[in-house]
Order: structure tokens, then C-alpha cells, then sequence
């Protein structure tokens, strides 16, 4: 039975895509920095889909013990999927370091640092899938999200590159941009419902996009309209916006 760990799986498109996999019939590995908030996740998934759950405690900003994490699994997973990141508010996170350092670091160098130690061991085996969970808002800098923006440009760009890497390793990388979602990080915004997904709508794309080896996806078809149209305003216009 073909193994999935998810990195982050305390957040609500974790749990939505921990779900999607073992529906499938996919063992779950939930790795998280409290692991005992997992357990629930864990009982849930091992009775209601009759699949092998297990549960590991993983910090994505604890870059020294990503080695020790990833060799003490007991099975390596067929496909890593890491979902983790953190939204500070930009206005706070320009002015406190913390704030934009504690961004950066969850949405950019807490994923290249645990994406590196398993790309090098899918690429040994010949196989395996990575899914990285990024955003639309790393397409282009605005300045209302700039610092979270460009952490998520940095992180669709390393994905880019790996998987360019990869591919003649038999490895498939893929990027999934959901655009807004209702999760407890966006429960404070108030979000256009249209252009708004649920969790599952997530799982499900990220699930049909592994099967379909896609290289890059959005969750909701038209985001890919919308930021091209905003990466082809011309800079001397875009600068003066308001976004």
C-alpha cells in the first residue's frame, strides 16, 4: 500500500487532503509540531477508511532536526506533500523582524530544507512525488501581502527548478496554487465567495493532480486568468495600484 506523509497536518487542507489520500486507500503519515493534536486525525482516518495512520512530531522551522525526521520514519512515504506555511499580517511583519523572519522561514526555508532531504532520497529510489502547496500570491508582489508573497514566489520557483530536476529521475514534482481558501488562517478576512475554495476542493486537486502528473495547478480554474491579467499590467501602472 502506497504511503503519503503530509508536513503540516494540523491545518484544515491538511486534514481535508489526509482524508482525500486514505479514501483512496493510501497509508497516511500526519507529521506536525504537536503531534498529539494529530491523534484524533489519526483515529479518525485508521477506522473510517481501514488504513494504517501514523502520527510524528515535525517543525518545519526546526531546520536541524529535518535529517533525524525524515530517517526515523519506518516506511519512506511514495509521496510528500507539504502544506505548511504562516500568514502574518504585512503591516506587522514589515515593521517586526520576527513577524516577517518567522514568514519567510515557514513559507520559504522550512520547505526547501525538509523538500531537499527528500528529494535526494526519491531521486536515489528512482521514484516518487512531491506536492508543494504554494499561493497566487507569489505571482507577482503587492503591497498588501508582499513579504508572504515573495516567500511563496521563492518556494513556486525552488519547485519549478526541482522538478526540472527531477523529472529525468523519474520523479514528479507538482505545484498547487489554491488561491483563497477557508482555513482558521483566513477565518479573519472576509473573502469573495466566488473566487474562494473549501479544503476539499483543494484534496480533490491535489489528489487528481498527482494521478494526472500535472506540473502546476490552480484550484479554481480562473485564478490562472486572473494573474495573468494582472502580471501583464505594465509596472509603471501596477506601481500606483492599490492591490
Amino acid at each position: 500500500m502506497p504511503t503519503v506523509l503530509l508536513l503540516g497536518a494540523t491545518s484544515d487542507m491538511a486534514v481535508a487532503i489526509a482524508r482525500k489520500m486514505a479514501a483512496k486507500g493510501f497509508s497516511i503519515q500526519l507529521a506536525g509540531r504537536n503531534a498529539s493534536r494529530l491523534q484524533p486525525l489519526q483515529s479518525d482516518i485508521t477506522v473510517r477508511f481501514n488504513v494504517s495512520a501514523s502520527v510524528h512530531e515535525f517543525d518545519a522551522v526546526d531546520f536541524n532536526s529535518h535529517n533525524s525526521f525524515f530517517n526515523s520514519l519506518p516506511i519512506k512515504p511514495d509521496i510528500t506533500i507539504c502544506v505548511f506555511g504562516y500568514m502574518s499580517d504585512n503591516e506587522v511583519a514589515r515593521t517586526n523582524w520576527s513577524e516577517a523572519e518567522r514568514t519567510i522561514s515557514s513559507n520559504f526555508t522550512g520547505a526547501v530544507s525538509i523538500l531537499n532531504i527528500v528529494a535526494n532520497h526519491y531521486a536515489q529510489q528512482k521514484a516518487g512525488v512531491i506536492v508543494g502547496i504554494s499561493s497566487v500570491a507569489g505571482e507577482r508582489g503587492r503591497q498588501s501581502n508582499y513579504i508572504y508573497g515573495s516567500a511563496k514566489a521563492g518556494f513556486s520557483a525552488y519547485l519549478s527548478g526541482l522538478r526540472n530536476r527531477l523529472f529525468r529521475e523519474g520523479v514528479h514534482v507538482l505545484t498547487v496554487k489554491p488561491g483563497f481558501v477557508y482555513t482558521k488562517m483566513t477565518e479573519d478576512l472576509k473573502l469573495p465567495a466566488l473566487l474562494t475554495a473549501q479544503p476539499d476542493q483543494v484534496a480533490d486537486a491535489v489528489y487528481q493532480g498527482i494521478i494526472n502528473k500535472k506540473n502546476s495547478i490552480y484550484v479554481k480554474w480562473f485564478w490562472r486568468w486572473i494573474m495573468l491579467i494582472i502580471k501583464t499590467i505594465p509596472e509603471f501602472m501596477f506601481k500606483k495600484m492599490k492591490l
